[in-house]
């Protein structure tokens, strides 16, 4: 299983951060669309959202961003244990600001997105740590493997959105093995070394919208 590690590859997996805000005491009213178990429904909204990782290359690490993500999380103030989150990236979204290792990273030596267009990722169980933290764990879906994985998030703040309705914030991070998901693509050094490291780093900063029916 991949532990997270306060510092969810998540994303996807990225959904899961915005849980901590039901342990603050967020309304809800008749208006709010309720979930399929009776909680308020939250959408991440991703022009003030980012997920990005860090990966060990040679003696440094390297930061990538996924620019395409969506999710919902459904919250039952008095019944955390039921929550659900459910989040999906592209995987072809990857950016790390250099065209040739972009198109690397979409290829067959890596996430292969015309093969596996998307990361996905369900939530399966949520442990209250205390009222700002959270640790949330899923099954995440990438390049056609699926292996739960385990990420801790902690609350920001909530505020009145500027546009009326409830804006919440949170950040988490998680680390995860590639090769338990089969990207295995590596390259060794006349040193001995490696290329690129196995563990991921990832990084999450969310803020989400109470939905409207």
């Amino acid at each position: 299983m991949a532990r997270g590690t306060l510092s969810w590859l998540s994303g996807a997996t990225v959904a899961s951060l915005v849980l901590v805000f039901s342990l603050a005491g967020v309304a809800t009213a008749d208006h709010h669309e309720k979930g399929s178990a009776g909680g308020d429904v939250f959408t991440i909204d991703p022009v003030h959202s980012s997920v990005s990782y860090k990966v060990r290359h040679l003696v440094s690490k390297v930061t990538g961003n996924f620019r395409k993500f969506s999710g919902t999380i459904t919250v039952d103030p008095e019944n955390l244990a039921a929550t659900k989150i459910s989040a999906e990236i592209d995987a072809a979204s990857i950016d790390t600001g250099n065209d040739d290792r972009d198109g690397h990273l979409r290829s067959a030596d890596f996430f292969d997105v015309e093969k596996f267009p998307t990361l996905s990722f369900e939530s399966t169980k949520i442990k209250v740590i205390d009222k700002s933290h959270i640790e949330v764990t899923g099954n995440l879906t990438m390049h056609g493997v699926t292996k739960p994985v385990i990420f801790e998030a902690e609350l920001l703040g909530i505020a009145p959105g500027m546009r009326g309705g409830q804006v919440m914030g949170a950040e988490a991070t998680g680390a995860l093995d590639r090769k338990e998901f089969g990207i295995v693509w590596n390259r060794t050094l006349d040193t001995g070394g490696v290329v690129l490291g196995d563990e991921v780093q990832m990084i999450f900063e969310i803020e989400a919208n109470l939905a409207e029916e």
